[in-house]
């Protein structure tokens, strides 16, 4: 019989970091773990971690909704769970518990060695090329950031805009370019909804000169005609983000993609709702020809380790994924994920320090 138990763990950021949405200190994490009564010993662990503001489940209730689903599961007397079962087990309104669930699951079956799927990556064959993300704050503390990054050797960089004054967001991105122009650096910008749809063509077309990959949500989700127009009309290639969040049910995620088309979409699968749900969506995003890239949600190492090596089922090749979250933590558990020349490693044989 599968037992499932939790552990909550606050995290405590490095650096006094500030989001589209205020400044955070720490990001809690709940850590399922799972067990088969025929070998207790052995524990698949998942990580459960909502962000305010983003997450449909974040809230003083979350807590209480892991605790009684763990009772539900332990009295349902489940002898054995794929992935998939799983996922079904979880309502589509807790996408980081089904996230974490699924992940427990995949655990388990690897014998608890965070081994959860069989590829290059979690064999420690190949690394997978990240961004190095730039954080919101003011602009000494930003302008430090981009050249601790270039300096790493990045080949990619996001930088997240939309809190500062808008010429000044400006001008560190005419830094950027000054150190490194689109042949040797890859600039991707996330604007978090922050302009207005009015205001929204103007702004692409001033980061035009710029030449960037692509803007993260340029427009709050929920506008879709807005946003289908930009995406027609912009210079700058956008990335639908917050746009896919709660959007469970299959028929309007169709909807979306053939009303907006937009040129990306970026993944998070603590936020969609897991492993099956980001397939799901990368399965549609290809049919129809749209590029995507896979990013952590501040996750701790068990959570960015269950997405890297989700990305790692996918010939990704050297377009940069968004996996580089894990450094931002003074308690972080260990785990052997390393950055090195702008790439995620993961060595198999490395030790972890378990929740």
């Amino acid at each position: 019989m599968l037992t499932l138990t939790y552990q909550r763990r606050a995290l405590h950021f490095n650096f006094p970091a500030r989001t589209s949405r205020g400044a955070i200190t720490e990001h809690v994490a709940y850590y399922l773990g799972l067990r088969d009564a025929r070998g207790p010993q052995v524990v698949g662990w998942g990580e459960a971690a909502p962000l305010a503001g983003l997450s449909p489940e974040y809230g003083p209730d979350f807590e209480q909704a892991v605790r009684e689903f763990c009772q539900q599961f332990n009295a349902a007397g489940h002898a054995a769970l794929s992935a998939a079962e799983a996922a079904a087990l979880v309502p589509a309104t807790l996408p980081s518990l089904r996230f974490a669930l699924e992940t427990a699951v995949l655990d388990l079956a690897s014998g608890g060695r965070h081994q959860l799927y069989d590829n290059d990556f979690s064999q420690g064959r190949a690394g997978l090329p990240i961004n190095g993300l730039v954080w919101m704050g003011d602009a000494a503390f930003m302008r430090e950031q981009i050249r601790q990054k270039l300096a790493a050797g990045y080949a990619c960089l996001k930088v997240k805009i939309g809190s500062l004054d808008w010429d000044t967001e400006l001008e560190l991105l005419a830094e950027i370019r000054a150190e490194a122009g689109p042949e040797r650096l890859v600039l991707r910008v996330d604007a978090n909804g922050a302009f207005a749809p009015a205001a929204a063509p103007a702004k692409l077309a001033a980061l035009a000169r710029f030449g960037l990959h692509s803007i993260e949500q340029p427009i709050a989700a929920g506008q879709w005609p807005a946003l289908a127009q930009l995406c027609r009309e912009s210079p700058v290639p956008i990335a639908l983000d917050e746009e896919l969040i709660g959007l469970t049910d299959p028929g309007q995620q169709e909807e979306l993609l053939a009303t907006v088309r937009p040129p990306y979409l970026v993944l998070k699968p603590t936020l969609l709702g897991g492993h099956a749900a980001t397939r799901r969506w990368i399965a549609l995003a290809e049919a129809r020809g749209i590029g995507w890239w896979i990013t952590s949600a501040l996750e701790s190492n068990v959570g960015l380790n269950a997405v890297a090596q989700l990305t790692g089922e996918y010939p990704v090749g050297d377009f940069a994924q968004g996996l580089g979250t894990g450094q931002l933590y003074d308690n972080n558990l260990a785990a052997p994920l390393t950055i090195r020349a702008g790439a995620l490693h993961y060595d198999p044989a490395g030790p972890w320090q378990q929740p």
